[in-house]
């Protein structure tokens, strides 16, 4: 298996270091300590055009000067149906409440992290986490875990959390801060009667009045029209049933047809309605959709198939099958009409949008041909990309599927460097694990359990451990499906590592128990036999996990017998250096150094950076318990080296508190103090454990 399956760290704690135990550190380190994070300001830019919402803002406002802060932060719900302008309420009300509240506003969009009407909420938290600096490899794995972060992280503080289209209180509670003096605003299409222990302010956002609505449609769209044709605007707005979101499309409406009468346009929308016997928004999303032209239209009404909130230009292209340019022009077409929202990451489909778009495709395309295609397209280019990310980011590895032919017409996304690859996996996680149950249920099994290849590198940086064990176990039958035996074997082993990681280990173990057996069935091939010895090494891995050492030294030697009869080079380092990290948990400091010291030769000769630095950091442990302080330092401090040149935070701390540790046996206390709070530093800027330790 590729060196990452085993960038794991342990022994973390809960609590971080004060800002205040820090500032003198500061200076004295210059140059070694990441800048201070700056104050989280989750908002967009203010919208241009805000109406009305007196009443409730004048609500929130009292409720915030008279919360006595009394152990729990204020919560304020902001109720009603979808379109009504509840997130715009809450934006707006953060901005004037912003200086009240000094340490920040954070926002989470809980549908962005729903999958089939579930919240993990622990990912939740990790989202909020991240706002307040925490980093990837500094979250804690359970939620558990996670939660007293995110306590501790906002203890004393006083900050704004918008929790964003809640549809349970039990879903928004884990995600209040632990401050009395903060302001949590929660919206949701209905009451949430389970807030439970928060006695919220609860704030009903219902349709704007007529004559608001008519002063947010004149704002929304400077046009003669409406002053000249005052009862077909006073129409328009009662179309639009007072939702600001109906506005904004008929605002867009308008405008693009400056030509037509503004009666002529009302009396298209009626009949329009009339025909369909629709809701009257329906009925404004209808007129904006038949303004379209043909390919617009056709690409508006694919992106129901986008398994994400977000659509990228080269996505768009992929479901529409034709060029990226056209699928731009397509793309602000919608935008331009209002069916679309324009981010920076890509283009945004509300839900309600979306369900439209879905009865559209299904009227366009009843028997399905057009949205299959378009499903397939869309799954391969996904499936090409993140392949391609996963190699540059990981390098040559492993792999069992091939790397599909380029989408005609369709460019590939440009990778340069490792980081901008780990990065597109990121940004694109939400497709990419959408893309593996949408494979699933379309009956693209091969597909299904390919995607989950280059996930498994993501995997290693971001354990988003719902989507990922969704998606591993959705590899998992889909190779089961398909009888496809290798994949069978290497689907099992990577859902077992996030199983063991969140302490489910009897799961993990039944799944490896079968992979295992799965892989006696294997032929005799160096590719197969290579495969069997990466089922055994997990093996070991989780038995190391669950501090069973005598185990996991035996299939760790199991396996590189393997390796070693197939000549496989890098397969002999790798359980090399695990029986020697195994070793020295034993206490056999001898034999830890023999097979520390080998693996760190092998890494040097086969150029692997990465693994020369840890190999070198273990031997140097191992050397350092021998008596062998000197020879030790020189290892540690070259690991140190490449800790930060990748960037590092957790592998700089964790060689720095071993730095400390030589320095103690060196008489050095000073020296050995600075490491230590160096350490401790870089972990509480992260969201790391406050003591800076990380074991092996």
């Amino acid at each position: 298996m590729a060196e990452e399956t085993h960038n794991s760290l342990d022994g973390r704690a809960d609590v971080v270091v004060q800002a205040g135990h820090i500032d003198a550190l500061h200076q004295h380190l210059h140059g070694t300590v990441a800048p201070e994070q700056p104050v989280p300001f989750q908002l967009p830019p203010a919208l241009a055009h805000f109406e009305d919402r007196q009443a409730e803002q004048e609500r929130i406002l009292r409720a915030a000067e008279s919360h006595a802060g009394d152990g729990s932060p204020l919560v304020v719900a902001l109720s009603g149906i979808g379109g009504i302008g509840k997130t715009a309420l809450g934006f707006h009300v953060a901005r004037r409440l912003s200086r009240r509240y000094p340490d920040g506003v954070l926002y989470v969009d809980l549908d962005d992290l729903r999958r089939d009407g579930v919240v993990e909420v622990a990912d939740a938290v990790a989202q909020l986490l991240t706002g307040l600096g925490v980093t990837p490899e500094w979250l804690e794995r359970s939620f558990a875990g996670r939660s007293k972060q995110y306590w501790t992280r906002t203890r004393d503080k006083r900050l704004i959390v918008i929790i964003d289209n809640a549809r349970y209180g039990s879903e928004a509670v884990p995600l209040l801060p632990a401050s009395a003096g903060s302001l949590a605003i929660v919206t949701s299409q209905g009451a949430l009667y389970d807030l439970d222990g928060t006695a919220p302010v609860e704030v009903p956002v219902n349709p704007l009045a007529l004559d608001h609505a008519a002063r947010l449609l004149a704002r929304i769209v400077d046009d003669h029209r409406l002053p000249a044709e005052p009862d077909a605007a006073a129409a328009l707005v009662r179309g639009c049933g007072g939702l600001p979101a109906a506005l904004n499309v008929a605002g867009q409406w308008v405008r693009k047809y400056r030509r037509r009468s503004l009666s002529r346009l009302v009396e298209e929308l009626t009949a329009e309605l009339r025909e369909r016997g629709i809701p009257m928004v329906e009925a404004v999303w209808d007129a904006a959709y038949a303004g379209l032209d043909q390919e617009a239209a056709r690409l508006y009404r694919l992106l129901s198939l986008h398994p994400a909130p977000v659509v990228t230009d080269p996505a768009a292209a992929a479901l529409l099958g034709v060029g990226q340019q056209r699928a731009v022009d397509a793309l602000e077409e919608l935008e331009s009409a209002g069916l679309l929202e324009r981010r920076s990451e890509g283009c945004r489909m509300h839900d309600l949008l979306r369900g439209h778009a879905a009865r559209r495709a299904r009227e366009a395309d009843p028997d399905g041909a057009e949205r299959a295609e378009a499903r397939r397209a869309l799954i391969r280019w996904y499936r090409r990309q993140s392949g391609r990310a996963d190699l540059m980011a990981a390098g040559p590895r492993m792999t069992l599927a091939e790397l599909p032919e380029p989408v005609a017409d369709v460019p590939d996304v440009e990778f340069s460097t490792k980081t901008e690859a780990l990065r597109w996996l990121e940004s694109q996680r939400l497709a990419l694990y959408g893309c593996v149950r949408l494979s699933f249920d379309s009956g693209l099994d091969e597909d299904a359990w390919a995607l989950c290849e280059p996930l498994w590198t993501h995997f290693l940086d971001h354990p988003h451990y719902a989507d990922v064990t969704d998606a591993f176990a959705t590899g998992v039958a889909a190779a089961d499906r398909l009888e496809h035996l290798p994949a069978m074997v290497r689907m099992r082993c990577q859902l077992a590592r996030p199983l063991w990681e969140q302490q489910r280990y009897d799961e993990a173990a039944e799944h490896l128990r079968r992979a295992l057996n799965a892989s006696e069935a294997l032929g005799g091939s160096g590719p197969e036999r290579k495969l069997r010895a990466s089922a055994v090494e997990f093996g070991g891995l989780l038995k190391l996990a669950m501090g069973e050492l005598e185990g996991a030294a035996t299939d760790f030697d199991a396996a590189l017998r393997i390796h070693t009869a197939i000549e496989n080079a890098y397969g002999v380092l790798l359980q090399t250096h695990l029986l020697g990290r195994t070793a020295l948990r034993q206490g056999e400091v001898g034999r830890a150094v023999t097979l520390l010291s080998d693996a760190h030769r092998m890494a040097r000769e086969q150029r692997r950076e990465r693994m020369t630095a840890r190999t070198g950091f273990e031997l140097g442990r191992a050397l350092r318990r021998a008596g062998r302080a000197a020879e030790a330092e020189d290892l540690v401090r070259a690991a140190l080296r490449s800790a930060r040149d990748r960037g590092s935070t957790a592998d700089e701390a964790r060689v720095l508190e071993e730095l400390a540790g030589l320095a103690d046996d060196r008489g050095a206390t000073a020296e050995a103090a600075e490491n230590r709070a160096l350490a401790r530093l870089l972990a509480a800027r992260a969201g790391g454990p406050a003591d800076g330790g990380q074991s092996s």
